[in-house]
């Protein structure tokens, strides 16, 4: 491990042999006599920790420290003080000083505020690099992470995205599939039409098919004008057909056909309607399951499915988290008007110690709240509170699979619907399932007293 290098400035020449004694074991020490001798070291030297004194003559430690915050705002500067210094021990706070120590002074105390120091100055170095990253990333919008994992990925949208290839994006609920297919869009020749979604899962099927093909005047009873579906929306662009798998039997003919023909009729109407739209689509489903239960179309399957891609869950690739946290800090601080710098390595341990069950979603969460709550510069542990790791729920089994399996989900559901007091559409985020699935298992387990959103 590279030794870091302090620097040490006092007019006093025992002081600054007794500083020197008691860091050269753990520190690379520079020393300087005067605070001009101080200054060109530093503009020769990179430091990752200066000691100041104040008093000094010719030139004192509060204008060497004003000339030091010049050249480099980063390095963080102790002041040494006397008892009769604290008001300038203030000044310099002001200025932008680390901390001060008084003389004398005990070695436990030298040691650690100078190892505090360096720690908050790694944060903020980690924190710029990570800033840097997120600049790189740009290009590919909010698809962010170094995780050979990700970097596959961003390297097959960026291929296939000029194409017009169907490509379904496969994977857990929260790990990004529809940043994953903007991405595509964005990268694409239609980057400049429209972009437009659709959640299947969340929309009734009795309207789905308006909501897609759009609808005539008097087809049913409330349409009183025609309307433009989604096809028609992003006639030139992308449609982004997400929870594709809960779509039910007949609508998956009705696109098929769609797919097949780039043509269909509106609701209640007779001519055709053309349209040049490329089709995303994304679900969090076994789709051979649903194939061989007859709930999903193999033909269909196919045709969506020219380009897989499986993004994957953020416990697979926690050594994006930094990234992560450093995108939604920045995002937040601008939202909330804050000026978090980072986050602790304590903090950044206990999350990397959660399993994720909500993904990249969860952990904007996370932050969000953290940012929310914080009255200081970087994210501490305390402020991430409610995180449940799996292991910590038991359960009593029977030896029955089937029964203890049910017994184990129907505990998850209640746990998370308490946690959100009976809100099933935020469970069903948690849980990583579609609204209408969670609804359904409530009503197969017998769920009770689960008030409505």
């Amino acid at each position: 491990m590279i030794k870091q290098k302090i620097l040490i400035i006092d007019d006093e020449k025992d002081m600054r042999e007794t500083i020197k004694s008691i860091l050269n074991k753990k520190y690379i020490i520079y020393t300087a006599s005067s605070g001009q001798e101080g200054l060109d070291l530093i503009e020769k030297e990179s430091f990752d920790a200066i000691l100041l004194d104040i008093r000094m003559p010719n030139m004192d430690g509060i204008e060497v420290l004003k000339n030091i915050k010049d050249i480099d705002k980063t390095i963080p500067v102790i002041m040494i003080t006397a008892s009769l210094d604290i008001k300038s021990a203030v000044e310099c706070m002001k200025l932008s000083a680390e901390d001060y120590i008084n003389k004398p002074f005990e070695v436990d105390e030298l040691l650690t505020i100078l190892k505090k120091s360096l720690e908050k100055r790694k944060i903020i170095q980690e924190n710029l690099y990570l800033k840097q990253v997120l600049l790189e990333s740009n290009k590919l919008g909010d698809l962010i992470g170094e995780n050979q994992q990700i970097k596959n990925i961003k390297e097959l949208l960026k291929t296939v995205a000029p194409t017009d290839s169907t490509i379904l994006i496969t994977g857990e609920s929260g790990t990004g599939k529809e940043v994953a297919a903007r991405t595509i869009h964005n990268l694409s020749f239609r980057k400049n039409k429209p972009f437009i979604t659709i959640n299947c899962a969340a929309i009734p099927e009795n309207l789905l098919e308006s909501e897609l093909f759009g609808h005539e005047r008097g087809a049913f009873t409330g349409a009183i004008e025609r309307k433009s579906g989604k096809f028609e929306l992003a006639d030139q662009g992308t449609l982004f057909l997400d929870e594709i798998g809960c779509m039910s039997p007949s609508m998956q003919s009705k696109l098929l056909r769609v797919l097949e023909d780039k043509k269909f009729e509106r609701l209640g109407g007779t001519s055709q309607v053309e349209v040049d739209v490329r089709i995303i689509t994304a679900t969090n489903i076994n789709f051979e399951k649903q194939i061989t239960e007859g709930k999903f179309r193999e033909d269909l399957y196919y045709r969506i499915n020219v380009v897989p891609v499986k993004m994957p869950s953020l416990r697979n690739r926690k050594d994006d988290l930094p990234v992560f946290i450093s995108f939604f800090i920045n995002k937040f601080n601008k939202e909330f008007n804050k000026n978090i710098r980072g986050i602790t390595p304590k903090a950044l341990t206990k999350l990397h110690s959660y399993d994720f069950p909500g993904n990249v979603r969860e952990l904007q969460n996370i932050i969000e709240r953290a940012i929310v709550i914080s009255k200081n510069e970087f994210i501490d542990e305390e402020q991430l509170f409610g995180l449940k790791n799996q292991q910590n729920h038991t359960f009593n089994t029977i030896g029955n699979l089937k029964k203890d399996c049910e017994s184990y989900e129907k505990n998850l559901i209640l746990r998370t619907l308490k946690e959100y007091g009976g809100n099933k559409t935020k469970a069903a985020q948690k849980l990583g399932v579609a609204r209408t699935t969670l609804s359904s298992k409530i009503k197969v387990l017998e769920i009770k007293n689960v008030h409505p959103d």
